[in-house]
């Protein structure tokens, strides 16, 4: 794995102001940071990008088709509501693991349903931030820094 894409939904942009008490007070700025050093420090580029809108998001997923070898993905909302970004990810066929900071679970009814988990290897929910190095170690294999801590 030389390059990992992490494409975050709508609302992510908020994160630090948004509802602190949910998703805590971490922006994206420093989860994106965060994850640009832990890649480097792996010999793995992290990319990042933020769209609130749909489109932008599935045009963001098929550009990564030849450019980049995993995908990150936090939907927010469109997680429950876009056939189209699974679509996307379905037809780019890289691996992918689907993020969520809160644990959808626990969440209200309709956040329960995720239309993205089934086209990604895993999905990372309910540990906040964490939750992205989680996904980027997955990426990463035996040389992520979550497989030296649990061999």
């Amino acid at each position: 794995m030389k390059t990992v894409w992490v494409i975050n939904g709508p609302n992510l942009n908020l994160l630090g102001p948004r509802e602190p008490a949910i998703y805590g007070t971490t922006t994206l700025a420093d989860i994106e940071e965060a994850l640009v050093d832990h890649g480097r420090a792996h010999g793995v580029t992290v990319t990042c990008f933020q769209s609130n809108h749909e489109g932008e998001l599935v045009t963001r997923v098929q550009e990564a088709l030849g450019q980049a070898d995993g995908l990150i993905l936090n939907p927010g909302a469109y997680t429950h509501t876009s056939i189209a970004l699974r679509d996307a990810i379905s037809a780019v066929a890289l691996p992918a693991v689907e993020v969520h900071m809160t644990n959808l679970a626990r969440r209200e009814e309709f956040r329960h349903k995720s239309m993205i988990a089934g086209v990604c290897i895993g999905s990372v929910a309910g540990f906040g931030a964490l939750g992205y190095h989680l996904a980027l170690d997955a990426l990463l294999g035996p040389e992520g820094a979550y497989h030296e801590v649990c061999r």
